[in-house]
C-alpha cells in the first residue's frame, strides 16, 4: 500500500486529493510545521534529503515532486479518467497546465505570499518582476477558463487538481479578486468530495 508523508498546509493535499479521486488505499504519516518558523520539521528529511512534501513510499520507490507523484500513481491504476488519451490535444493541454502549475505558477504566487510578510515600498527589482509575471500567468489562466470548463478540456482531470491548489493559495492572498472565471472554476472544483476529503486531513 501507497504512504504518503503529509505536510500539514502543504501542495501534498494534491496527491491525497488525488487518491481520492483514485479510489486508492493509502497509509498516511502525518508531519507538522513549525508553529513559529512555520517551516517543515526534520522528520521529512529522514524519509527524502530533500525533507519536502508530499512524499510517497511505494515499497522500493521513495518519490519527492508533486508532477512526478501524479504521473506514477496515474501509472499505477487502470482509472483513465484523470488523464486524457496519449496524443490527442487535450492530452497535450493537459501536460502544459500539469507542469504549469509548478514551473510558471508556483514561483509568482509564492513569491507574493513570502513578501507580503515583509515591509516592501514596491521599489525593488524583484517587485516589479513579480507583478508581471502575476499579470501574465493570470491573465492566461482566465483567458483559457472563459473558453473551456477545465484545463485540459471539457473534463477533469489530473492537471486540475495540480492547478487547484495553488490557485487556492491564490485566492487566499487576494489575487484572483479581478479573474471572474478563475475564481467561477475554483468554486466548482472545491465542491468535489476527494477534495473535500483531501482538505480534511489538514
Amino acid at each position: 500500500m501507497i504512504t504518503i508523508h503529509h505536510l500539514n498546509k502543504s501542495r501534498s493535499t494534491r496527491v491525497l486529493w488525488l487518491l481520492e479521486e483514485l479510489g486508492m488505499p493509502y497509509n498516511v504519516i502525518n508531519h507538522v510545521r513549525d508553529p513559529l518558523t512555520r517551516l517543515a520539521p526534520e522528520s521529512l528529511r529522514l524519509v527524502h534529503p530533500l525533507a519536502k512534501a508530499p512524499i510517497i513510499v511505494d515499497n522500493e520507490i521513495t518519490l519527492c515532486e508533486s508532477g512526478a507523484i501524479m504521473e506514477y500513481l496515474l501509472n499505477q491504476t487502470n482509472n483513465e479518467s484523470l488523464r486524457p488519451k496519449m496524443n490527442t490535444t487535450e492530452y497535450y493541454h493537459y501536460l502544459e497546465w500539469l507542469h504549469f502549475a509548478e514551473g510558471s505558477l508556483s514561483l509568482p504566487v509564492i513569491s507574493t505570499l513570502l513578501m507580503s510578510m515583509e515591509t516592501r515600498d514596491g521599489k525593488q527589482p524583484l517587485d516589479g518582476y513579480i507583478a508581471k509575471e502575476i499579470n501574465l500567468d493570470f491573465s492566461y489562466i482566465e483567458s483559457t477558463l472563459a473558453t473551456r470548463q477545465y484545463f485540459a478540456g471539457d473534463c477533469f482531470t489530473a492537471a486540475d487538481i495540480m492547478m487547484t491548489i495553488v490557485l487556492e493559495m491564490a485566492d487566499n492572498i487576494g489575487l484572483l479578486e479581478s479573474r471572474t472565471y478563475t475564481k467561477a472554476y475554483l468554486d466548482i472544483v472545491k465542491q468535489r468530495s476527494a477534495y473535500q476529503k483531501a482538505a480534511s486531513l489538514g
